[in-house]
């Protein structure tokens, strides 16, 4: 068993095309793509033609601090959030198993693997199921974009644990056979680790069990003492309401959010960041000599990937450019927080400025690391709190934690409808009848549909792997209303691309988007004209990310006629050969009808 732990003397390689499959969900269909020109496509946005190169080059990094106030930052957050008064009472090995949740603030699952052992081993499994195919049309299931945020991550992490006293262990592998080899090495009585609430996530914690239970530990004393297994520990730790403290069970989860969130808030409390200790060590004395040491954080190219061009040219970037690269790690989510609320003191006008898509202000961007667990939603909120006790409270403090409830509801939201948020006809099972035409959507995956307000959103999302919440409302709505595509070619998509990936936040706001979620209301139909108008008014964000628009009149940038590329499909409302001031009238009622919608809904991109 032993085999499976060492750390390969050559680069081991988890080209996409080669990996298992891995769903507990109905069998797929044949894939529609060929995954190895998606990934490099996704991979490599110099492929997709010089202005895209040119663009690559011209990107914000987020946080945007020097190193040293990054440093500075996450010292005065882990100062105020660690207690040298904390002791440990625990005896031997516990094993602390990171997933989806990237940090040591506020971790309540390294906490108690701490407190109850002499040592902690962490670990960290690089599952190459992770880089395979999506489920249903095969498109990569984490592109380049994602990948590097992760090791960045994974980096920071090793940096962090080794400034406490301990380390890192990194292994290529599945977790179910990796964990139980250790803990035999390493007689580790228990493997603590956060639990999740999807599918695929819930098959490795119930096959990690399955191991650990066929482990047995070496026992002291006569021997006829019963046979001990190493213990599976799972610890609630990636939401802002803990699961236990709501009102109401999660199969008796509201089907609208405004319920959830008036009942969580009136009636439920928000729990402490936990406490750490100054020093997590030391790690085991002995075993790791057995597996060929700590092991080493994956490269790109050990993942099958090319590095994203966006992070090549990231130190030639000019200070007036709006596009944005965001460094992976706890250290940098500190330091965002630290400069969006503090610093540049954008908090106070959150709500005003949230449905910008130009720059790295107009939102909090706070998502990447959530979704990585890198941040503590719990942290958030708790800056939230100090901002208002030191400088103001209003509607923008109070939206940010808003969103933060929003993000909740999804997680709950996947544990009371399973995989049905995955499937065709969503939670309410409803029977619609979609295309899967290539042709069309690749249009709208490349940008090439011919409306600029799409186009500019799918280069940004392909080249950054970020777009604004905005933005994802408008393609979402374009792709499933306009082009009558499947909405999970756009979910997919979605997951290859995005930094801040997470299956609940991600299927479930498709559903949504698609009039297949759990809230019956189904005009979700979002007038290009119209949000052209509102949200780009001067052309600047198109112009951006579709150079070839910059010549046009600001007021025909939206609306270029012949000057730009034929419209792939006609709008299902509205008229985009229109004045930005006037509009169609039957677009304009649609608009209206949907506008709850706008106001309340999120994908989580904060």
């Amino acid at each position: 068993m032993t085999s499976i732990l060492r750390a390969s003397s050559s680069s081991p390689s988890f080209f996409p095309s080669k990996l298992p499959s891995f769903h507990s969900k109905p069998a797929p269909n044949p894939p529609l793509f060929d995954l190895r020109l998606l990934m490099s496509t996704v991979a490599d946005p110099s492929v997709r033609g010089t202005d895209d190169r040119r663009l690559a080059a011209r990107c914000h990094a987020v946080p945007g601090l020097s190193a040293g106030e990054v440093v500075a930052a996450s010292d005065e957050a882990f100062g105020r959030h660690s207690s040298p008064g904390l002791k440990r009472s625990g005896s031997g090995v516990a094993i602390m198993w990171f997933r989806n949740d990237l940090r040591l603030m506020d971790n309540e699952a390294l906490v108690r693997a701490w407190a109850a052992s002499e040592s902690v081993l962490p670990v960290y499994c690089v599952d190459p199921r992770n880089f395979g195919a999506t489920h249903y049309f095969g498109f990569p299931k984490t592109g380049a974009s994602r990948a590097q945020f992760l090791i960045e991550c994974l980096d920071d992490l090793k940096k962090n644990l080794m400034k406490r006293g301990l380390n890192l262990l990194v292994r290529f592998g599945k977790p179910e056979d990796i964990l139980p080899s250790i803990a035999r090495v390493f007689s580790a009585h228990t493997v603590y680790a956060q639990k999740e609430t999807c599918s695929e996530e819930l098959l490795v914690e119930k096959l990690v069990l399955k191991g650990l239970q066929e482990v047995v530990l070496p026992q002291g004393g006569t021997s006829n003492q019963k046979s001990v297994s190493p213990k599976l520990v799972l610890v609630w730790g990636s939401t802002m309401y803990h699961i236990d403290d709501i009102p109401f069970s999660t199969k008796n989860l509201p089907d609208v959010y405004t319920q959830f969130r008036k009942a969580v808030e009136s009636k439920c409390s928000i729990r402490g960041c936990f406490k750490l200790p100054v020093s997590l060590g030391p790690p085991p004395s002995t075993g790791l000599d057995q597996i060929d040491g700590w092991g080493t954080i994956p490269t790109l190219e050990q993942l099958g990937l090319k590095e994203p061009k966006a992070r090549q040219m990231i130190h030639s970037v000019s200070q007036h450019e709006q596009g944005i690269h965001f460094l992976g790690g706890e250290n940098a989510a500190l330091g965002r927080i630290s400069e969006y609320f503090w610093k540049k003191d954008m908090l106070r006008v959150y709500k005003e400025t949230r449905n910008g898509m130009l720059g790295p202000d107009y939102s909090t961007k706070f998502s990447p690391w959530l979704a990585s667990g890198s941040l503590s939603p719990r942290y958030i909120y708790e800056e939230v709190r100090r901002y208002e006790k030191q400088r103001v409270a209003n509607d923008s403090t109070y939206w940010v934690l808003f969103e933060l409830i929003w993000r909740d509801y999804f997680k709950f939201i996947s544990m009371k409808h399973g995989n049905s948020i995955f499937h065709l006809g969503g939670p309410r099972n409803v029977v619609s009848k979609w295309s899967q035409d290539r042709s069309l959507f690749e249009s709208w995956r490349d940008g090439r549909t011919g409306y600029p307000l799409i186009d500019a959103n799918m280069k940004e999302l392909s080249t950054t792997g970020f777009m604004s919440n905005r933005g994802r409302q408008i393609v979402c709505s374009f792709l499933v209303r306009d082009m009558g595509i499947d909405w999970r070619m756009g979910a997919e998509w979605f997951e290859t691309c995005l930094l801040d990936y997470d299956p609940a936040s991600n299927y479930g706001n498709w559903t949504y988007g698609a009039g297949v979620g759990n809230d019956p209301r189904e005009d979700r139909y979002f007038s290009i004209p119209k949000q052209a108008k509102n949200y780009d008014p001067e052309g600047e964000y198109v112009a951006y990310w579709l150079p070839e628009l910059r010549q046009l009149p600001r007021e025909r940038r939206n609306f270029p006629g012949q000057s730009y590329i034929k419209q792939i499909v006609p709008l299902k409302f509205g008229n985009t050969h229109q004045s930005t001031h006037a509009s169609n009238g039957r677009s304009e009622n649609t608009h209206q009808r949907s506008s709850h919608v706008r106001k309340g809904r999120r994908q989580n991109k904060m």
